[in-house]
């Protein structure tokens, strides 16, 4: 766990040192999808709750950890390619390795759009990089009336190189009320590599030694006070039972077209 029950923590070595055992573990883990070089893996926890885990792995034969780090971390980019992105934006940073920020995005019919506040933290690791989150709650960015607020307790991205070209990506998520994960999770990995194969272009037009993540003095980001964050409970916000809703053919049409591209 990456937070504790009331206090606002930044994750510090041994958190990180957790995430990436937990992203390596099987152990009670039910495989739900194996496919073109991904799989998708559910530990539900609580199910009256809508409470789980999901982890899904991909195997990248041509993206280089590096690329998939830079493509994780960069905003610009993201609000090109992530074509679910309703809004996304940096609020304040903490620490070299740690920010705040605020992503809002579509979910399929008939899923309610979602967004969230988290407190992001990263760190390079040898030869893997790792970047996790998790809901905290701010005063000037309140839950809005058209989007459920999600509450991820554990979330993030583990980057294994395998080869100088090539990684495995492994995504760890522990979410309330956002059932719509299980099945996005597929078609939002195929999104991140291709948006992985296009990056050294695009980067190399738009600011191409701006990497404020490699390197911190680039930052622009003001600080901000632990003081002005507190856990964001799933309690405190409206109970939004979706555990009885499922894809729209709409969406289930699009997937299998994505794989039929692939």
């Amino acid at each position: 766990m990456m937070m504790s029950e009331e206090e606002v923590l930044i994750p510090d070595d041994r958190a990180f040192s957790r995430f990436k055992h937990e992203c390596e573990s099987e152990e009670d883990w039910s495989l739900t999808y194996n496919k073109n070089s991904i799989c998708v893996w559910i530990q539900v926890l609580q199910e009256e709750r809508s409470l789980h885990r999901i982890k899904c792995r991909m195997l990248c034969k041509d993206i280089p950890a590096e690329t998939m780090y830079d493509v994780l971390h960069d905003i610009e980019y993201r609000r090109k390619w992530d074509t679910n992105v309703i809004e996304t934006f940096d609020i304040g940073k903490l620490t070299v390795n740690a920010d705040v920020g605020y992503y809002s995005w579509k979910c399929p019919k008939p899923l309610k759009n979602r967004d969230v506040i988290t407190l992001r933290s990263w760190l390079p690791m040898g030869n893997d990089y790792i970047i996790m989150n998790y809901s905290v709650k701010h005063a000037k960015y309140p839950p809005k009336k058209d989007l459920v607020r999600a509450v991820s307790i554990q979330t993030g991205y583990l980057i294994q190189r395998t080869g100088p070209t090539s990684c495995t990506l492994t995504y760890l998520a522990q979410w309330v009320v956002n059932k719509s994960s299980q099945f996005l999770a597929p078609k939002a990995m195929k999104r991140i590599s291709k948006a992985c194969l296009r990056y050294p272009e695009w980067k190399q037009k738009h600011s191409p030694g701006f990497k404020p993540w490699l390197f911190p003095e680039q930052n622009p980001l003001s600080s901000i006070p632990l003081s002005e964050l507190s856990i964001q409970h799933a309690e405190s916000l409206e109970n939004i039972d979706e555990s009885s809703l499922n894809e729209s053919k709409d969406e289930r049409a699009e997937h299998s077209d994505d794989e039929g591209n692939n």
